[in-house]
């Protein structure tokens, strides 16, 4: 699979896009907003910079993925040719749909089609398509260049053939994949949003400062980075939405949003994309 198509050219889009075309495949990188394309790139950019700077990137793989790499503002001529199609756009399950329903009719027939949510049913998503084995998982971690894991899920009307085109192609980028069963958060959400929400709830009961709860995380059990700022990055917003689809399908009140967290979501404060969340945040 030499040939892939991102679609959405958000934090998780991008970062999908960078690491394919890293991995030697041609990328094209598309979003609904023609505006979003080009700052995508520009941040595309600051991490090829980056990556020259820290040592781990040479010029000539830089121009390498400036030749594979390329934003295409129409969604048809972006997944004409692809061999694999990622979506990476809003966690809402009707837009998902529709996403799908024309991607289907958009993409080669033999292509794997593959949706970055990390919480809602892929058999949901899945639906709608005349075609729903084509359908998997491949849930990736912010950041994509930095996290090892993907979450490749299967569902109920998913191929095998599918789930282990998917496997091998997270591994060609470098990727650590497990393959889990299409369930309400899956593994990986379905564990972290739970810390995530109960240091959430220590920081109103005033425990300790976001700082020291991170660190107890960090310091205690070697976690590379605590549950608040990890919800900084990741997005408030990301969060309440996946806090309430778990709550309203898995009915535990352990996935029940705390105040502190719809307060910040309601006044904007969603994290290292608007400077606030639990952190400030400053470029």
């Amino acid at each position: 699979m030499k040939r892939v198509a991102v679609i959405g050219a958000g934090t998780m889009g991008h970062g999908i896009a960078y690491i394919a075309a890293l991995a030697g495949c041609k990328v094209r990188l598309t979003d609904a907003q023609p505006d979003a394309l080009p700052l995508a790139m520009s941040k595309i950019e600051s991490l090829l910079e980056g990556g020259l700077k820290r040592g781990k990137l040479t010029e000539q793989k830089r121009n390498q993925v400036h030749e594979r790499l390329r934003a295409e503002p129409q969604l048809g001529a972006a997944v004409a040719t692809a061999d694999i199609v990622i979506e990476a756009i809003v966690e809402d399950l009707a837009i998902k749909q529709r996403l799908f329903a024309d991607v289907e009719r958009a993409a080669p027939p033999g292509a794997l089609l593959a949706t970055n949510t990390s919480s809602l049913s892929i058999g949901q998503i899945a639906a709608t398509m005349a075609h729903p084995a084509r359908l998997v998982g491949m849930h990736f971690f912010n950041p994509v260049y930095v996290m090892k894991l993907v979450e490749v899920v299967t569902h109920g009307r998913h191929s095998r053939p599918a789930a282990e085109r998917a496997v091998e192609f997270a591994r060609r980028l470098g990727k650590e994949p497990i393959v889990v069963r299409d369930s309400p958060g899956f593994a990986s959400s379905r564990l972290g949003v739970v810390l995530g929400l109960e240091a959430m709830r220590m920081l109103e009961q005033d425990v300790a400062s976001a700082e020291d709860i991170d660190k107890a995380m960090e310091l205690g059990y070697n976690h590379p980075m605590g549950p608040l700022k990890l919800t900084d990055l990741v997005g408030l917003d990301v969060r309440l939405a996946i806090a309430e689809y778990l709550h309203a399908t898995l009915g535990k009140p352990q996935y029940e949003p705390p105040k502190i967290l719809k307060e910040k979501v309601k006044k904007g404060e969603l994290g290292k994309k608007t400077g606030k969340g639990f952190y400030t945040w400053s470029d």
